[in-house]
């Protein structure tokens, strides 16, 4: 069965008889095959016009972040313009170099296993090795900034973490210098803390990070414990619910020393990603210095 051209009508009969529809006639029987067919190319071309592109494309804007740069013209110079120019087009190459990626090997494959039909296997193969050129070099160029990045991210966490645990250190000085001793407990210093003249809203910010735990904040007060010998030591002692029913009056104790528990913006690996500011200097909870601490607690 064929399609009538003029009515597009289904048609059993030859068409040189006309068409039972519309009574349409065709003018003479189809054309014959040629005898020689030429190989197409057009698919090579595409293939080879889609890696060629990429590539360019990637070239000019290493380029254009060389330019940028305004370095003198070195290796290394040239791997950082890429390293740029890598981590500007990460989305679009992710995205677009997975399609031109099938596209060629489709391609290439097509090619290769009708070679009598289709011609132009180099250039399709060129095109194609232009696609995995571009994926290689931008994977490579974002991998080896990775190492850097993380330490720079690391950095801007310890550096904002800092910046809030200094901001909460001065309040605590200044309700010291009011008060004449520490708060006495998390709750206190929240509450306490609260209440500074805050115009900026560092404070209400650095407060607002602070981990929900009960023992975020533990003060202590320093003794010095003499053996009547030498130089007398100076402990801290951390004192806890010392006004019990077996003791209704709390000893006459101002607090003069605090450690502050700092959580992490992230905890991918463990808790050691937390810090503790001990009177104003900020320790890594995996710190030694914090792990042997010295403090005794008095529940």
């Amino acid at each position: 069965m064929i399609i009538c051209p003029s009515c597009g009508s289904g048609v059993s009969v030859d068409l040189c008889l006309g068409c039972p529809t519309c009574g349409a006639r065709a003018v003479g029987p189809p054309l014959a095959k040629p005898e020689h067919e030429l190989p197409s190319f057009g698919r090579a071309a595409l293939a080879f016009m889609i890696g060629t592109a990429m590539f360019l494309t990637f070239v000019g804007l290493l380029i254009a972040a060389f330019i940028e740069n305004k370095s003198a013209f070195g290796f290394w110079t040239m791997v950082t313009a890429g390293e740029v120019a890598a981590w500007r087009v990460k989305w679009e190459v992710l995205f677009i170099s997975v399609i031109a990626l099938v596209v060629a090997a489709r391609i290439v494959r097509s090619i290769g296993q009708n070679p009598a039909r289709y011609i132009g296997l180099l250039p399709a193969q060129i095109g194609l090795a232009g696609v995995l050129t571009v994926i290689l070099l931008v994977a490579a160029l974002i991998g080896i900034t990775v190492p850097e990045r993380l330490r720079q991210r690391e950095y801007s966490v310890a550096a904002a973490v800092s910046a809030r645990a200094h901001r909460i250190d001065r309040a605590l000085l200044e309700y010291r210098e009011l008060h004449g001793t520490l708060p006495p407990d998390r709750d206190t210093c929240l509450k306490e803390l609260q209440k500074f003249p805050d115009p900026d809203g560092t404070l209400a910010d650095a407060l607002k990070y602070l981990d929900p735990n009960a023992n975020t904040y533990a003060p202590n007060a320093k003794i010095a414990l003499g053996s009547g010998k030498g130089k007398p030591s100076v402990r801290p002692v951390a004192l806890r619910n010392a006004n019990g029913p077996s003791n209704p009056d709390p000893p006459a104790l101002s607090f003069n020393s605090y450690d502050l528990f700092l959580p992490s913006e992230h905890r991918w690996f463990a808790s050691d990603d937390d810090y503790i500011m001990r009177d104003g200097v900020i320790y890594k909870a995996s710190d030694p210095v914090v792990e042997k601490s010295t403090t005794r607690r008095i529940p």
